[in-house]
């Protein structure tokens, strides 16, 4: 079969692999290869048993693999016939050298750069489709064209703007689409040429066009305005946990007004994954670079109330639970960082089972999706922890249960069975604010919830 366009997309992650299939399945007419060099990943991505647990995938993957959606370790193949290249290579945080522990660690994007260089034998379309740092693409452009072969590459901006757990109907029927180009006659040209991709789905009013640097910027932007508001909200938890107030009807109020929205303003134990955090010290490390200390430390702030936020669980099972914790089984019920995903990145139930160790008690954790990805990253303390798949038996003989993670079926299980299992007085620490309080109590348990106290 031949095919109008070919698609390549270098990186098989959390967002490569989704688009690409999406992409695929919306448009039969086009061919789209993801390649990695990771032969394992490539070869998950080709079973059964996909490499990432996302709702809906599966499903997606079935209808165009083979089709017109093919996964493979062939860099080089692909990258030669490909007339438009998605890069979605990692881009961590840097853990050495200048800008270390803010930064952007670009030594895996600049390798595929060279590397597209070295092989393609023809000009190409580069889309940026990892969270980079603003005017990240000048560079690649200079790498790009710097070449004695004669070609011309074209890099477009075209952040993802997925959260995990409903990364495909984010795909699907997204807020919008952001492709970012120079105003010039090639660079708009090859803007047109992804545009006409995604319009084979996705409404022409939801597909924003703007200059390179702006589309690189609103990634971070977007992403620091959003864990701004869950560090806003978690703030105010704090006060109302001394006040008497409620969070959950002092955010109920606000989202009532237009200009607020009611959006990222759940309370919790604090954000993860892998984007909030690394974009937005990112971002403070660029504004630090351009000269602006004082908007480096507000974006700062942002961080450190959320890191500030999860610290305080352990704070308030002590403060409830008699001042120690100490040779005390606590069963830690998730890790993934949100609900509906295996992602473990950045995860406050990372930090909250270090805190527990720190004061000597003896965590278990338990998640339906996350426990492989848990126990890697904790493989430094995986001897003073333990893992059960069954949430029944983590809490068996327990003094509390902190829900780190918002699982549905944490809420639905039988918590009068969890009661009579567990140590006396038996404590329920709700970092999500999922449960039933009320009941719980009913049944025997004390009940800490995140932004609900009483006034003393």
């Amino acid at each position: 079969m031949s095919f109008e366009t070919k698609i390549v997309c270098i990186g098989a992650g959390y967002v490569g692999g989704p688009t690409m299939t999406v992409i695929a399945d919306k448009c039969p007419d086009v061919k789209v290869t993801v390649v990695d060099i990771n032969q394992s990943r490539i070869d998950a991505w080709n079973s059964e048993n996909l490499p990432i647990f996302e709702p809906g995938l599966d499903d997606v993957v079935k209808r165009a693999r083979g089709r017109n959606l093919f996964f493979s370790t062939d860099i080089p193949a692909a990258i030669k016939e490909a007339d438009i290249i998605f890069v979605s290579v990692n881009t961590p945080t840097k853990t050495f050298g200048h800008g270390a522990g803010k930064a952007s660690d670009l030594q895996y994007w600049e390798k595929t750069a060279r590397n597209i260089l070295e092989i393609a034998d023809e000009g190409k379309i580069i889309v940026e489709k990892s969270t980079l740092p603003v005017r990240t693409a000048a560079a690649m452009e200079r790498i790009l064209n710097s070449n004695d072969k004669g070609l011309h590459f074209e890099v477009l901006s075209n952040p993802e703007f997925l959260a995990e757990g409903t990364a495909i109907n984010d795909l699907f029927e997204p807020d919008r689409v952001l492709i970012g180009s120079h105003q010039t006659e090639s660079g708009l040209a090859a803007c047109q040429k992804l545009v006409d991709v995604y319009a084979h789905w996705v409404p022409r009013d939801r597909i924003l066009t703007t200059n390179l640097w702006s589309s690189e910027l609103t990634k971070l932007t977007a992403n620091a305005f959003l864990a701004q508001r869950i560090s806003s909200i978690n703030s105010i938890s704090a006060l109302c946990e001394r006040t008497g107030a409620d969070v959950d009807e002092v955010a109920y109020v606000m989202g009532k007004d237009r200009r607020i929205g009611s959006k990222f303003l759940k309370a919790s134990i604090g954000f993860g994954g892998s984007c909030f955090k690394k974009d937005i010290l990112n971002l403070v490390y660029l504004c630090g670079y351009y000269g602006l200390p004082e908007v480096a430390a507000y974006w700062e702030s942002v961080v450190k109330i959320n890191e500030w936020q999860t610290h305080r669980v352990v704070d308030r099972m002590l403060e409830t639970m008699f001042n120690t914790i100490a040779g005390k089984k606590i069963a830690v019920f998730g890790f993934a960082f949100k609900a509906n995903t295996g992602d473990t990145r950045e995860s406050p139930a990372n930090l909250v089972v270090r805190d527990l160790l720190a004061e000597h008690a003896l965590p278990v954790v338990t998640d339906p999706k996350a426990i492989p990805d848990a126990k890697r990253d904790l493989k430094d303390v995986i001897e003073q922890v333990s893992f059960e798949e069954d949430p029944y038996k983590a809490a068996e003989d327990a003094h509390a249960v902190v829900v780190c993670t918002e699982w549905k079926c944490f809420a639905e299980l039988d918590w009068k069975r969890i009661y009579s299992s567990m140590a006396k007085p038996a404590f329920v620490f709700d970092g999500r604010n999922i449960l039933d309080a009320d009941a719980l109590r009913k049944i025997g348990f004390e009940v800490t919830s995140i932004g609900k106290g009483k006034a003393e």
